[in-house]
């Protein structure tokens, strides 16, 4: 006689908490952790080392750096990113970068290390109660005690960061949650579900927009972190509106767009009867959320589509708000707009601010081709943007400098750009293009970045040479800090505490790291400078002395 018997299921094996947070990182798809080596996490690297297959362990010089490209990477992928630091001065060193992920609505998780509770309140090294201090700028900030909570308070974690509205969220582990073993099984990942606006809020957006005859639409941040960026498109085009992108909105209409009138973005708000604006808040970057107004005119009826209803605004009076999945909601708008649409309605408006873009495009050729000595900052652009390629990821890290890369640089694609956003954090540059990087292996990096917040990460580049990552950084180096020195010269009539080392060699620096560098004097040396830093294969550093006295022409600095 033959006994069948049934297979038993598999009992879990026993792990130790830093495996369990690799387990469930990467059930979440995080593919790197990044961090910078210390005592209180080193069971998390033991579980990278021991994971099948192994997890990346990416390490940084500073503790910020590591956050910013654990921020990038949820940016450029769209999926959590993971950052793990050792506990009180290493969490502490991250909080502007943390903040920084708060701003931009970007899904990481952060990792921090604690002392032992067996030991706490006796003095332990670095024993410091950190969940107050990230409390403000996460969407949740917690202590985990033991490893039998662990795997549901990280799942936890990575579902509450990637759930729009996206966000940081930091757990620190005790000595006891990180090192412990336990037995329990891991918790299955399930599909985040959309969350469809309502269907009457949009059919009255709708109706707005085919009521208006100077419509605007400004695309922000999360309708590419939304996967909205088809979606975008396929509105914008059916109903022909003039288009605005902001952050990483930029790119998801291409340069050269013929609905992409960014360029006349002064007179697209002036002249606006609706504006409509989506994934981004009505901040200081979009005039606090007051539009219209030019000639006489009233101002403008302003529509917020947004991720998630706390990000309404609520500090200007809204014609209509939505709040949910963003692709619907332009689905759902299309739709009621068809039922009042007139073909072609907008066609003079966005004829008129194609113009004036076109104006504003071809008043800055003199600019980008300037040969004045010292060089006008323009012509570092006016030599970079025939060089970079349709999928080239471009990363923004300064004041002056870098606003002319947000007037001068239109990505090809979406997902291309990366900027401070809103908070203004100097210092996000080398851990962005460590980031970068690593999410777009085959296409170009380049890091622009001024003098004064090169300052603030430079030291990173030995990060990009240890880990054999080529980045091009190209520095407009005026030898102060000009979004400071001119604003003050304007109202006192002199500065104080805004004057640079005008002859630092910071290419020697990259030099001596092991990257690749060289000073730029002479504006008809750039593009050649430019051309051996592409095909260096290194961590190169293109080093150009511009002119102090020119100023960004800004009509806000945002305060």
């Amino acid at each position: 006689m033959t006994v069948v018997t049934e297979a038993q299921p598999e009992s879990p094996r026993p792990l130790h908490g830093g495996q369990i947070s690799v387990e469930v990182a990467r059930a979440h798809g995080v593919e790197t952790m990044f961090t910078l080596s210390g005592g209180h996490v080193f069971s998390l690297y033991d579980g990278a080392v021991k994971a099948d297959p192994p997890m990346p362990i990416l390490d940084v010089r500073h503790e910020q750096t590591a956050v910013f490209a654990a921020e990038a990477t949820a940016k450029l992928t769209r999926k959590p990113g993971l950052a793990v630091l050792t506990a009180g001065p290493g969490i502490t060193n991250g909080v502007s970068a943390v903040t920084t992920a708060h701003f931009n609505g970007s899904p990481v998780v952060v990792l921090g290390g604690r002392a032992a509770d067996s030991n706490w309140g006796k003095g332990a090294l670095q024993e410091l109660d950190h969940p107050p201090l990230l409390a403000p700028v996460t969407k949740h900030s917690a202590t985990v005690h033991t490893t039998a909570t662990l795997a549901a308070d990280l799942d936890g974690a990575f579902a509450l960061a990637d759930a729009p509205h996206r966000g940081p969220v930091f757990l620190d582990l005790s000595l006891e949650a990180a090192f412990d073993v336990d037995a329990k099984p891991l918790p299955t990942v399930g599909a985040r579900k959309a969350v469809v606006p309502d269907p009457e809020a949009l059919a009255k957006i709708g109706d707005l927009l085919a009521r208006a005859a100077k419509p605007v639409l400004v695309l922000g941040s999360d309708v590419w972190m939304d996967g909205a960026e088809t979606a975008a498109v396929a509105f914008a085009e059916e109903t022909g509106v003039p288009v605005i992108t902001n952050g990483m909105g930029r790119g998801i209409l291409p340069r050269g767009h013929r609905q992409l009138v960014t360029r006349a973005r002064s007179a697209a708000f002036g002249g606006a009867d609706l504006v409509i604006v989506v994934g981004t808040p009505l901040d200081f970057r979009l005039g606090y959320g007051l539009f219209g107004g030019r000639d006489g005119n009233p101002l403008a009826p302003v529509v917020h589509l947004v991720d998630s209803p706390e990000q309404i605004s609520s500090h200007v009076g809204l014609a209509a708000s939505a709040a949910g999945d963003l692709a619907a909601a332009f689905e759902g708008i299309a739709e009621s707009w068809r039922k009042g649409a007139k073909s072609g309605a907008y066609a003079d408006w966005l004829t008129a601010l194609q113009d004036k873009a076109s104006a504003a495009i071809a008043a800055d050729r003199d600019l980008l081709t300037s040969a004045s000595d010292p060089i006008h900052p323009a012509r570092v652009y006016g030599e970079l943007l025939p060089r970079l390629a349709d999928d080239a990821v471009v990363i923004g890290d300064g004041g002056d400098f870098v606003s002319f890369a947000g007037r001068f640089v239109e990505p090809g694609r979406a997902g291309c750009w990366l900027d401070p956003g809103p908070y203004g954090c100097l210092g996000t540059g080398l851990g962005y293009a460590i980031a970068a990087r690593l999410a777009r292996p085959t296409s170009q990096v380049v890091l622009m970045f001024g003098d004064g917040a090169a300052g603030f990460s430079l030291m990173d580049v030995d990060t990009l040479v240890r880990h054999g990552l080529p980045v091009v950084m190209v520095m407009g180096n005026n030898a102060c800090w000009g979004l400071e020195k001119h604003p003050m010269q304007a109202l006192y009539g002199y500065d104080v505490a805004a004057d640079l080392n005008p002859d630092a060699r910071y290419d020697k620096v990259v030099e001596a790291l092991g990257g690749g560098g060289e000073f730029v004097t002479d504006p008809g040396q750039i593009g050649p400078a430019l051309d051996r830093a592409f095909a260096s294969g290194l961590p190169y550093l293109v080093n150009i002395a511009t002119d102090q006295t020119i100023a960004y022409p800004r009509s806000t600095t945002g305060l």
